[in-house]
């Protein structure tokens, strides 16, 4: 049996991602969102620059997202966003994000991406299938 790979990763809250009111002004949650699906992506041994280079795909695009909001952050809270693959399908894969402020839940965040590659006229994108190589970059055995 086998369960998905979580990574990591610490963000400091800074002055210029506060509103007014002294807390994160919700597009920054989703900016660091996708900062740690690039950096989940890393984490597994697969750099986007590498990711690119070796299947031949320009990226992974957001298509759909959403965030559920707890807890709020405040500048100078030091927050750890953990990542998870949480389903593959053909070209698309979802992603889970939980931002957590002293092992306290703030923030949850969903995103569905699709592995895509240049369109055959050159002139746009289209989707591609996630290879087998990549998905297995994500999965953990629990085995003893």
């Amino acid at each position: 049996m086998s369960e998905m790979f979580t990574s990591r990763r610490t963000v400091t809250i800074e002055w210029g991602d506060c509103d007014p009111a002294d807390i994160v002004f919700y597009p920054n949650y989703f900016r660091w969102f996708d900062a740690s699906t690039a950096h989940h992506f890393k984490a597994a041994g697969l750099p986007k620059p590498e990711l690119i280079r070796q299947y031949g795909v320009v990226g992974f695009p957001m298509v759909d997202t959403q965030a559920k909001f707890h807890k709020p952050s405040r500048h100078g809270d030091e927050v750890v966003i953990e990542t998870t693959i949480t389903r593959f399908g053909a070209s698309s894969f979802d992603v889970e994000h939980r931002l957590l402020r002293d092992d306290i839940l703030c923030v949850e965040g969903f995103e569905k991406r699709v592995l895509v590659k240049k369109s055959e006229d050159g002139q746009g994108i289209t989707s591609c299938p996630v290879p087998e190589k990549v998905k297995a970059r994500f999965f953990v055995s629990d085995a003893k």
